[in-house]
């Protein structure tokens, strides 16, 4: 193992954060087989921070909600399969997974990191931030 000083290690890829990772990860994967953003969104907290793909932020479950409900009408995101990259807990409570939304068929994919936060012994997005896969 490299020396690296003073600086730590903070995030042990433990069971716990993949267990947390998976449970978002079927939400999400719900959400798109149905297309229904109310299951889709169903972990995330009343003032989540959301980064798009495409640059833009925002904050709050009901907007980000009303977008989602637009988009799923819209059929924008193709028919998709989630999957864990990886997760960490960075501390007691706070769960960090990239988590890959991988395109059938074609369409544009994406990688988004999510931060979530455990209240009362349920798990929450407390922020996400996707960025696009690029075609090879």
């Amino acid at each position: 193992m490299t020396d690296h000083g003073d600086r730590p290690y903070l995030a042990p890829a433990l069971p716990d954060a993949l267990d947390v990772a998976h449970r978002l990860v079927a939400a999400l994967q719900l959400g798109m087989d149905r297309s229904d953003a109310d299951a889709y969104d169903a972990m995330f907290a009343a003032d989540i921070l959301w980064g798009s793909p495409k640059g833009a932020v925002l904050q709050g479950f009901s907007t980000l909600n009303g977008i989602h409900q637009r988009l799923f009408a819209q059929a924008v995101a193709p028919p998709s399969d989630f999957s864990v990259a990886q997760a960490a807990m960075i501390a007691p409570g706070v769960v960090v997974a990239q988590i890959g939304r991988h395109a059938r068929g074609g369409g544009f994919s994406e990688m988004a990191m999510y931060v979530l936060v455990e209240r009362d012994g349920r798990w929450w997005v407390t922020a996400g931030q996707n960025t696009p896969i690029a075609d090879d």
